[in-house]
């Protein structure tokens, strides 16, 4: 039996892992320990979420958010270490570019544990991100990198990583996909907006919401389209469009943040989507939706060099520009990133190797 620590840090990790998890339920080699740093307090992750989601909950919870860069990884370090030298696993599993994921190879390197990384070699070539940072020193450090295309098979490459320590798997973010489009959720608000076609947008990034110029751009790109956008908006950033004084355009509905059966359904149901999350660009991608991405870069280059997804960064005339011009009336590729069963895909792996 091979013990896997497993280490999370915010809600989107959970909602991929719960794939993992339910691959690892049906083999009878592998032993899961879930634990969750606390990184990204989540209000929405009650006893409720879990039980919706079909998640395990984690056996161990820690409380490390809200601090700096440099003092949340050390003290998910200290904390994770602790963990490990009482749990003794016989593998440590981290998924993406969060500070957990970064303490969590860190810890387990340290003790001579072998890393398993889902989601690496991923790369936006911006090392002004954090996540950029957290993925390089990860993949640098991990003795299984499950990567979701040849393309991060070849970022890898060219980094030196060793070509028997990576797995073309496919991205686990299609079978999350698949998973719940089963069970998606309309919001209960949405019939009362009377709509016939509209767009989906997302804007978080704090390079977009705390900065007036790019949310100003951004939003008269919107209002030049004309076109019924629904926007799924953080208190937080309502407060900065007060704060800044900006008037929302008539022709975007803001409601709050939902659920993520609700986005889900929102994502099936749209016209197209903006955005500037890079799980949302995916799932445009899952769900037959093209992309409009308000960043100058993403990690997901194939989408990219496709037609499936344009990066507009926050120009008015870009963003105006792709949502009421050409744009592929389809998408015709549907394997970029595997069938749905990298899942199965990773515990197959790690098997051969017990």
């Amino acid at each position: 039996m091979m013990k896997i620590l497993t280490v999370l840090g915010a809600r989107p990790q959970f909602i991929k892992a719960a794939a993992f998890s339910r691959a690892v339920h049906r083999s009878s080699t592998i032993e899961e320990i879930i634990v969750h740093t606390g990184q990204h307090y989540d209000q929405n992750m009650s006893d409720v979420f879990f039980e919706e989601m079909d998640i395990p909950k984690p056996k161990y919870m820690l409380q490390t958010g809200g601090k700096s860069h440099g003092a949340m990884t050390g003290q998910q370090l200290e904390k994770i270490e602790e963990i490990l030298l009482i749990e003794k696993p016989d593998m440590v599993l981290v998924y993406g570019d969060t500070n957990s994921t970064l303490a969590g190879a860190m810890a387990a390197v340290k003790l001579h544990i072998p890393i398993a990384h889902i989601e690496s070699g991923l790369r936006s070539f911006n090392r002004r991100m954090p996540e950029e940072i957290n993925r390089i020193l990860t993949d640098q450090i991990s003795d299984y990198l499950f990567v979701p295309s040849l393309g991060a098979k070849e970022n890898l490459l060219r980094e030196g990583i060793c070509e028997d320590k990576i797995f073309v798997v496919g991205d686990i973010m299609y079978d999350v996909a698949l998973y719940y489009k089963e069970k998606m959720v309309k919001p209960v608000w949405f019939d009362a907006l009377n709509l016939g076609e509209f767009v989906l947008c997302t804007i978080h990034r704090a390079e977009n919401t705390d900065d007036i110029e790019k949310l100003t751009s951004i939003f008269k790109g919107l209002e030049l389209s004309q076109k019924h956008i629904i926007l799924p908006l953080h208190p937080r950033t309502v407060g900065k469009i007060k704060q800044y004084g900006l008037i929302i355009p008539s022709n975007i509905t803001v409601v709050d943040p939902t659920g993520y059966l609700e986005m889900v359904w929102l994502e099936v149901h749209s016209e197209l989507i903006v955005t500037d999350s890079g799980g949302v660009q995916k799932e445009a991608y899952f769900h037959n939706k093209l992309c409009i991405t308000l960043r100058e870069e993403t990690e997901w280059v194939e989408l990219v060099s496709n037609g499936y997804n344009v990066l507009v960064g926050s120009n008015t005339d870009l963003i105006n520009s792709a949502l009421i011009n050409e744009l592929p009336n389809k998408i015709s590729i549907k394997d970029i990133y595997g069938n749905g069963n990298t899942s199965e895909n990773i515990v197959r792996v790690l098997e051969m190797k017990l």
